[in-house]
């Protein structure tokens, strides 16, 4: 059955200005977005599509990527918590991915400047000098491609214009937050352009990672550090982040506008902040304590509402008793408890006018990134899960379009595209995971390349004056290979996994995609449109066996989505409230598995499988109205729904009446700004942001240790700009009634592990900043 749905660009009123002009353009001007691979405005784009200026980020005090889908609807993006490293935690519509593998795909594509970042890490990105953010909903198989099965985020950076100007920003903050972003504009000859952009970051964590011997020196854990005056060995949840970019841009003619763009950041860190939510360990405590009488056991779990743990990221050299009590010898591994992540890339975006109806556009580029992340997953002094995690990896992308007109009125549209991927994953990583009956410590080092071929082609035709057909088509072949190591930590032959060392899977498959939509136009303030859609995102081998049986393949997930829709534009354009509604079929869905004793053992379990089908309903609404000058009011507001209707019986247990992780089944928002004119004196223009995310679970089981409430968060800003616009100084304030709430959960409760670890949000903080344009 077909639900309804509301939707509309919430932000879509505010334009992108000039540099020495910051404040908002009136009404009735639209974003300009290019989901269709032409420009159009948001307002006649037939797609569920939230477009952000960069004014409003700055309003609603949104510094990167997670922080924009408060005011989406059905969209989760969340920093992954710690065991998943530098990463995205990313859901559109019940659709994503949560588990940071380089061998699995995303479920909402990123983009760049239409360049595809192929992996969740690295892609919680800082929102540096911006034009605007798109987030797409809904399968773009057809429009983005493979891996965007539920959605799409595309960030678009402002481009050299050769006028001279810039800005430069300084803020500080609660815990010694220091951010600088400056960024500049200027002609280096009548058609070479360039524009420089940098930011850095800094601010002191959050989470206490405390002594736990200091603070308790009768428990028989002895101290990390003796001695010391407060027993915190360190704080996560810290920020350390630079990065710059430049770009060129040559317009030698009217036909001929090519941008080339350099881009280089380093993330250095200590790991996302944790604490322990619950223990329900029941292994061999003498093979995860070297302390004689000291279990790993709710001690360790410190009373809700807490911003500390007692990691140490170190474990003693040990002798294991195996099953039969035979003794088994164990390395000591000692780690920095920090997150490193430093990538670069290049790119060259051509658009090339061929004839006054034919345009060529090419996009290629190349990134490369280095990762490197931390876990003590049980965030206690014993040896129950230690992990290293060390990523290399570079993609080459091309694409190319062709796009034009037809007809005596330019009635029909299209476009003709080619786009190749190659991409290569190094993954080394340590476990030391000492809870299984049999003693799990072993250096991996995987390989994964893997590569894309597609063509695609997509047409407009306005059959009458107030009737647009689009149809789109895409074919898509795609490759992976996977050779898996396994050896002990000083590289000898691991006698328990051993039997993985060199061994490898393959994957090859292709797709067609497409898409089919009507649009009509009711009024010249009214458009309404269906739409069938479809998407998938790739398949592959499960990228962690602690078996050969494990090593197993899985198919890709698929999705066939029926939208209806209506945008809207009242009294004047001054009210935006528009509607759309999803129906999807959801079938063989990826999950990560951690239970899946009929795939071999003994040991513990990850295992990437179909565990079943779905449908999904929902419903999403936005609004966007200025009533009279000056003031600004917008609303969103989603629910969905998530049913099973198969589960795989080798699925791990998941219950017909579970859903997805991390879907909420409502979701709301509301902003509201007024900004007061003293003439001479400038303007005050006071914000008020709050939004609510409902309970969701993290776990494909939907245990209750993986549960998360739901909770509502409130922002505030406070921005003076003087009468030429060209100065600004701001206050806000985050989490502005000091909500303590989780961000993920890493669950590992029914598991050999026995333990989940919650990550949370950012405590009640306030910054003060200073701009100037110039």
């Amino acid at each position: 059955m077909l639900a309804f749905v509301l939707l509309s660009p919430i932000a879509a009123a505010q334009v992108a200005t000039e540099e020495g002009d910051p404040s908002p353009e009136p009404a009735q001007d639209m974003i300009v977005v290019t989901a269709q691979f032409r420009e159009q405005s948001i307002q006649d784009t037939p797609l569920a599509i939230t477009a952000v200026s960069d004014e409003m980020l700055q309003a609603r005090s949104q510094t990167d990527i997670a922080d924009v889908t408060a005011q989406a609807p059905n969209v989760t993006l969340k920093p992954s918590p710690s065991n998943y490293g530098p990463s995205l935690t990313a859901s559109i519509r019940g659709i994503g991915q949560y588990d940071f593998s380089p061998a699995l795909e995303p479920g909402v594509g990123v983009y760049v400047d239409d360049v595809y970042y192929a992996t969740v890490t690295g892609s919680v990105l800082d929102l540096l000098d911006l034009q605007r953010v798109e987030i797409l909903r809904g399968p773009q198989g057809t429009l983005a491609g493979k891996n965007s099965i539920g959605g799409a985020i595309k960030l678009y950076s402002r481009k050299p214009e050769g006028i001279p100007g810039g800005y430069a920003t300084v803020a500080y903050g609660s815990r010694n937050r220091i951010d600088l972003r400056v960024g500049a504009d200027f002609a280096l000859t009548d058609n070479l352009f360039a524009r420089i952009t940098g930011v850095s970051k800094q601010q002191d964590g959050y989470v206490e990672r405390r002594d736990y011997g200091c603070l308790f020196p009768e428990s028989g854990v002895p101290a990390q550090r003796p001695g010391s005056a407060d027993c915190v060995l360190a704080k996560e949840g810290e920020v350390n982040y630079q990065a710059a970019r430049i770009m060129l841009r040559y317009e030698p003619s009217d036909t001929l506008d090519a941008t080339l763009a350099a881009d280089y950041s380093i993330d250095d860190r200590t790991v996302a902040g944790s604490v322990l939510t619950a223990v329900t360990f029941n292994g061999n405590q003498d093979n995860v304590s070297p302390y004689p009488g000291v279990s790993f056991d709710q001690r360790f779990v410190p009373p809700s509402g807490s911003y500390y743990n007692y990691a140490t990221y170190e474990s003693a050299p040990d002798i294991f008793t195996l099953p039969n009590g035979a003794p088994y010898p164990l390395q000591g591994v000692e780690l920095d408890g920090r997150s490193k992540l430093e990538s670069w890339g290049v790119s060259a975006n051509i658009n090339l006018e061929l004839s006054n109806r034919v345009t060529l556009d090419s996009i290629t580029a190349y990134r490369t990134y280095s990762t490197s992340f931390d876990t003590d997953g049980d965030l206690s002094p014993l040896a129950v899960n230690m992990q290293l995690n060390e990523i290399d990896y570079w993609q080459l992308s091309q694409e190319l379009r062709l796009n034009g007109t037809l007809g005596a009125a330019n009635e029909i549209a299209w476009t003709l595209g080619a786009f190749y991927f190659d991409q290569k994953s190094e993954l080394y990583s340590i476990a030391d995971l000492r809870p299984n009956p049999v003693p799990l410590q072993f250096a991996a080092d995987d390989v994964i390349p893997a590569s894309t071929e597609a063509v695609f082609g997509h047409i407009s035709w306005a059959a009458t004056n107030a009737l647009t057909f689009n149809i789109g088509l895409r074919y898509t072949t795609e490759e992976k290979d996977y050779t898996f190591g396994r050896a002990n930590l000083n590289g000898s032959f691991n006698p328990f996994v051993g039997a993985l060392e060199g061994a490898s899977g393959s994957y090859s498959g292709d797709r067609v995609d497409y898409r089919l939509n009507a649009q009509y136009e009711f009024t010249p303030d009214i458009m309404g449109y269906a739409q069938f859609a479809t998407g998938f995102k790739g398949g592959g081998v499960s990228p962690r066996p602690f078996n050969p049986e494990q090593a197993r393949p899985f198919d890709p997930e698929t999705l066939d989505t029926y939208e209806l829709g209506f945008k809207s534009q009242l009294f004047d354009r001054r009210i935006r409230f528009n509607a759309a509604g999803f129906y999807s079929e959801y079938n063989d869905i990826i999950l990560t598995l951690l239970t899946c004793p009929q795939f071999g053992g003994p040991g513990p379990c990850a295992l990437s499988a179909n565990a079943g089908d779905a449908e999904i309903m929902g419903l999403e609404a936005e609004l966007y109205a200025e009533p009279i000058d000056d003031l600004l009011f917008d609303a969103s507001a989603s629910w969905l729904d998530f049913q099973y209707t198969r589960i795989n019986p080798d699925a791990g247990g998941i219950p017909m009446n579970a859903i997805t992780p991390y879907t909420p089944e409502w979701k709301w928002s509301v902003g509201i700004q007024y900004k007061f004119d003293f003439d001479g004196a400038g303007s005050v223009t006071p914000r008020y942001d709050m939004s609510y995310q409902g309970e969701v679970f993290t776990r494909p089981e939907n245990l209750p240790t993986s549960h998360i409430d739901d909770y509502i968060l409130a922002n505030a800003r406070l921005t003076w700009r003087n009468a030429d616009a060209d100065w600004e100084a701001s206050l806000a304030v985050t989490n502005l009634f000091d909500k303590y709430y989780y961000l993920t959960i890493f669950d590992l409760t029914n598991s050999t592990a026995g333990f989940a670890s919650g990550q949370p949000g950012r405590p009640r903080e306030w910054v003060m900043s200073v701009k100037k344009y110039f």
